[in-house]
């Protein structure tokens, strides 16, 4: 049996065992399936583990310009992907190591339990995506908005350049976990693979090749490091991947079920809107109900209790 860490080769395969001319490119291959990595030190749960769940894309473009305009298409969607989950995911210079190739970016979110290191730019985190559109220069602007800021990690880390590009007070060295990685790296795999169309004039050359990964297991712990008040022992999950919508929570005693009945009707009238409420209608003590909810981490409450009743609102 073979483990698979990343799968280069195996979609390097596929492509040149299916597209044979360059009129089949552009062309994007991804798939999301569990990736075997032998971890030195597994740690922080599914943070960094031996087996999790990814998802990663590969581009084949015919020249180094189209192969870029895909890697920064890549660039945007993951900066809008990590947007819609509520993390400011900052896109850093980052060593390729063993995947190869001259251009890579990580994605990193802040966390103390973060085994990144990062040395940073402080004004890199006012930038945003808005207004970039899917054309070369659009996207290429917004790659040259970010670069303009000293971003690193450990790896590509330079002390002298550091101080010399980012002044004292924009100056921040902490860490942060690692939640997408992007690589461009040419015909590294194609050309020893054979991975080549035909060109018009019956010439053939290498296609040129990126990678673009995600952990779709490892995210769920980053948005937990990310979004979990500790002091408080309150958990908010981004509304776009909550287990629920609302949690409905009324206070239950065996001598009055009228917080009950309400909240009957407000689960009912919900459902009937198309939202997703949970519900706890057991007769546990009310504030274990709301310490079980707050770590439920479901994005908001309906908290029906006595002071609900003596305003009498209605619903």
């Amino acid at each position: 049996m073979l483990y698979g860490p990343t799968n280069e080769e195996l979609v390097t395969d596929i492509f040149r065992s299916s597209i044979k001319s360059y009129k089949s490119l552009p062309q994007l291959l991804y798939h999301i399936q569990w990736k075997f990595r032998d971890e030195i030190r597994p740690r922080f749960g599914i943070m960094r583990c031996r087996e999790f769940f990814m998802k990663d894309a590969y581009s084949f473009d015919i020249t180094d310009d189209e192969a870029l305009f895909s890697y920064n298409k890549f660039f945007l969607s993951y900066l809008k992907t990590f947007k819609r989950l509520n993390l400011i995911a900052i896109p850093m210079a980052a060593d390729t190591g063993p995947i190869g190739g001259n251009l890579s970016h990580e994605f990193i979110i802040l966390a103390e339990t973060g085994e990144s290191k990062i040395f940073t730019d402080k004004r890199i985190f006012d930038l945003d995506s808005e207004g970039t559109e899917l054309e070369k220069k659009s996207l290429q602007t917004l790659r040259k908005k970010y670069e303009q800021f000293y971003s690193v990690t450990d790896e590509k880390f330079n002390k002298e350049e550091f101080e010399n590009k980012v002044s004292e007070k924009n100056r921040l060295t902490t860490k942060g976990i690692e939640v997408g990685h992007i690589f461009y790296f040419g015909d590294k795999y194609s050309k020893p693979m054979g991975a080549s169309v035909d060109l018009p004039g019956g010439k053939k050359d290498f296609v040129k090749m990126g990678s673009y990964g995600i952990g779709v297991s490892r995210l769920v712990g980053a948005i937990i490091e990310a979004k979990y008040d500790e002091k408080n022992e309150i958990m908010k999950w981004p509304i776009s991947i909550a287990p629920y919508d609302i949690a409905i929570i009324p206070m239950i005693n065996k001598n009055d079920n009228s917080a009950l009945d309400k909240a009957n009707k407000i689960y009912s009238e919900l459902v009937k809107n198309k939202i997703e409420p949970l519900m706890d209608d057991t007769e546990e003590n009310f504030s274990s109900k709301i310490k079980k909810m707050n770590l439920i981490g479901v994005p908001f409450q309906i908290i029906l209790g006595k002071q609900y009743f003596r305003k009498r609102n209605n619903f």
